[in-house]
């Protein structure tokens, strides 16, 4: 039986060499089952305190536990690094937002909030970056994919949950100066390694244009199974007035 101090000098070891955060689950199976879930709470308590004050701190994230450089490290830490990262759009974290807040929701629910046409190019960022998934269908015409935040997205935020986001107005809980906070938070996550077969996004694809065009056709073409018209874009509160849309 491995005793408490050298069980947790292989914890140690074992979080600060893995590539992703590590469940209670992965750290018993790391002492074959032979340290409990209270016993490894208190090991991880221990870490985090021994820790304390160091450039490196211990935190908890939504699939486990992790090693991480803290916020006030990340000035010095870019200098290696001076490629900045992807800027995403006030289109696309709004977008994000709205799952984010409202999941499980559908491309039809977005475009309801928002009062646009997403650009579907949108969305398919937002999974290739592992943020956003799709988790079912709705039982409706067409039967359109719902559409929630995943796992990676807390990680990647340094959350345990979606409680621990910006809190939404309770006025009408409408995405209104929520959403800059909540853009800041986005804005400030580390441009991460996506997965291999994930080509990064040019700055091109980064500034999507998600409205309609400004003059839509005199006559839509007939509505088939693969030629649907699309509905006309209207104003949102959300969008700035001072940036109008680009067709």
């Amino acid at each position: 039986m491995i005793n408490t101090a050298e069980a947790t000098r292989v914890l140690e070891t074992a979080l600060i060499c893995a590539q992703q955060p590590l469940s209670l689950r992965d750290m018993r199976t790391l002492f074959q089952e032979e340290v409990g879930h209270d016993t490894l709470k208190e090991m991880l308590s221990d870490l985090a305190l021994q820790w304390t004050g160091r450039g490196v701190e211990l935190v908890q994230v939504a699939s486990g536990w992790r090693f991480q450089s803290r916020a006030e490290m990340r000035e010095f830490l870019d200098r290696l690094h001076p490629e900045k990262p992807p800027r995403y759009t006030r289109a696309a974290l709004e977008t994000l937002a709205i799952i984010a807040y409202r999941q499980p929701v559908t491309r039809g629910d977005m475009e309801d909030i928002r009062g646009v046409t997403i650009n579907s190019l949108l969305i398919k960022q937002l999974e290739d970056r592992g943020w956003v998934e799709v988790i079912g269908h709705r039982e409706a015409p067409g039967r359109p994919a719902l559409f929630a935040t995943t796992r990676q997205f807390l990680d990647d935020l340094g959350l345990q949950s979606l409680a621990q986001l910006p809190a939404l107005d309770p006025v009408g809980e409408r995405l209104g100066g929520e959403v800059d906070a909540f853009a800041e938070l986005v804005q400030d996550v580390p441009d991460l390694p996506l997965a291999e077969e994930v080509v990064q996004p040019t700055e091109a694809q980064l500034n999507f244009d998600d409205a309609l065009p400004a003059e839509a056709p005199t006559e839509p073409p007939p509505a088939t199974p693969d030629n649907t018209p699309a509905e006309t874009a209207t104003a949102h509160p959300l969008e700035n007035p001072t940036a109008p849309t680009t067709p």
